[in-house]
């Protein structure tokens, strides 16, 4: 059980893991009772938090990403629904953020209805909302 403890603290020092995460990589590992009782201890102790995994990404991938996908990113890797709620309340604008992924990607506004469907959809995967894209590259058009 100690090595499956070294194994989980090891993997937090790289990054934070969501419980979910760290249960998918210990399983080859250990049985399922003593992951728990590991990532229990973890979690008395404040090394492993979901909460602290869910503040950490938001921060570090919102410059690039739409809240929705921000979103289903969370949710994906098992993040509880309240904790990437409260994570995704700070967020800078939206309109802001999708402003400034465009001006990343694309020198100028949309030429024709193919070009502005191009960036529309890019933006989209990106996980912004439709109504945030129409504001967005319709204010460029301007």
């Amino acid at each position: 059980m100690s090595s499956l403890r070294q194994r989980a603290i090891s993997l937090l020092a790289r990054r934070e893991h969501t419980r979910v995460e760290l249960i998918r990589k210990l399983s080859p590992h250990g049985t399922s009772e003593e992951i728990d009782t590991v990532l229990n201890e973890l979690a008395r102790t404040g090394l492993q938090s979901d909460a602290r995994f869910a503040e950490s990404y938001v921060r570090s991938q919102s410059a690039r990403l739409g809240a929705a996908r921000l979103r289903q990113s969370l949710r994906t890797k098992g993040v509880a629904t309240e904790l990437i709620e409260s994570g995704l309340v700070d967020l800078p604008d939206e309109m802001e953020r999708a402003h400034e992924v465009w001006t990343n990607k694309f020198a100028a506004a949309p030429a024709d209805a193919r070009e502005w469907a191009k960036q529309a959809r890019f933006l989209q995967g990106r996980g912004f909302s439709s109504d945030v894209i129409r504001k967005l590259l319709k204010e460029i058009e301007a």
